[in-house]
């Protein structure tokens, strides 16, 4: 068998690499997507796909697998980039490394290779085969678990994807990094989104959304308490990165037609749904639950979730939650769980 592994120069992937070669069961080529913002924001600083790809070459020559680059500027532009300023625009928050997955590595790379090869990558996810369906599973650990950013892959998608590393703990998948001596063995881990590399999300805003100053606005007394660069650098549930004193100060709204964001002090804002919401544009990985089935869900990317039900109509659905959450942010994605089984998601409304 074929597998065309995706290596980024960070361990995960560098030891999904290994993992496959030491199996013994796959023909492997090692690929390393070149994305064009690393190049369009070279202005912001060091260029950091020259680093990655360096480590990616060294990897694949100490495995013996030969490395290609592929260029995907326009595919992430179209697919991915273009979509997170149009929903910052609206004032919604986009979950660009979802649409990544589903559209570019899982979606136009595929597209690029033939059908023959499976796709390897280096997330903490698994894949369960039965009665010709794939299932997706919880990563081993359930802090590094990502399945809630694989959760729009389709099952023609799924059926071809290998994740090596799901079944591992973190730290287990930094011990083969020794145990294999990798060249990247002690580099640490990216936490920027997948197609900034280093660059910072909120540079990456300000180039194609500007600044445009605002009131900040206390949701309680209707008191303006300070002032903000763009309604499209903050999201619900914000915490961080404010500037106000007095606090902790929490983002519970937005007003986006005159440019103001409002702030409580209270994270439960009795103004928003806190236990009940709608998402749109759902998507089955195999097929939808029963009606007002129990489910759980992630409404962020983290361990956490939430027992909840969901009555569906088409392609859309009301989610009533067990328990209160202060960050529903339109313009995410809810992710449903049954147990450890990963069954898809929705765009919270």
């Amino acid at each position: 068998m074929k597998a065309a592994v995706l290596v980024s120069g960070g361990v995960d992937s560098s030891v999904a690499l290994q993992l496959l070669k030491q199996s013994g069961k796959y023909d492997l080529t090692a690929f390393y997507l070149k994305i064009w913002l690393e190049d369009e924001f070279q202005f912001l600083g060091e260029c950091p796909w020259e680093e990655d790809l360096k480590y990616a070459k060294a990897v694949c020559d100490q495995a013996g697998v030969p490395l290609e680059v592929v260029s995907l500027q326009t595919a992430y532009w179209d697919k991915v980039v273009s979509h997170t300023v149009e929903e910052l625009k609206e004032g919604r928050t986009p979950s660009p490394d979802i649409l990544c997955n589903q559209r570019v590595k899982f979606g136009a790379f595929c597209d690029f290779i033939d059908d023959s090869y499976h796709i390897a990558s280096g997330h903490y996810a698994q894949v369960e085969r039965q009665g010709g369906m794939s299932w997706l599973l919880k990563g081993n650990d359930p802090i590094k678990d990502q399945t809630y950013f694989l959760s729009r892959l389709s099952q023609e998608q799924l059926a071809r994807c290998l994740f090596p590393v799901g079944q591992y703990p973190k730290a287990e998948v930094r011990a083969l990094a020794q145990k294999y001596d990798l060249v990247n063995q002690s580099r640490k881990d990216s936490q920027g989104i997948c197609f900034l590399g280093k660059i910072k999300y909120s540079e990456f805003v300000k180039a194609h959304l500007g600044e445009k100053q605002g009131l900040i606005m206390d949701a309680d007394t209707n008191e303006a308490v300070g002032e903000h660069k763009g309604f499209w650098f903050h999201t619900i549930g914000q915490r961080k990165g404010l500037g106000l004193s007095g606090g902790p100060w929490f983002v519970v709204r937005k007003d986006c037609a005159n440019n103001i964001v409002y702030v409580s002090k209270n994270k439960l804002d009795d103004e928003r749904p806190q236990t009940e919401f709608s998402v749109g544009s759902v998507h089955w990985i195999s097929s939808p639950p029963e009606p007002l089935d129990q489910l759980s869900v992630k409404l962020r990317h983290g361990e956490k979730t939430i027992p909840c039900t969901i009555d569906l109509a088409d392609s859309r659905g009301v989610v009533q939650l067990d328990e209160p959450d202060a960050g529903i942010a339109p313009g995410q994605y809810a992710v449903f769980y049954r147990g450890e089984v990963c069954l898809g998601s929705g765009m919270i409304l």
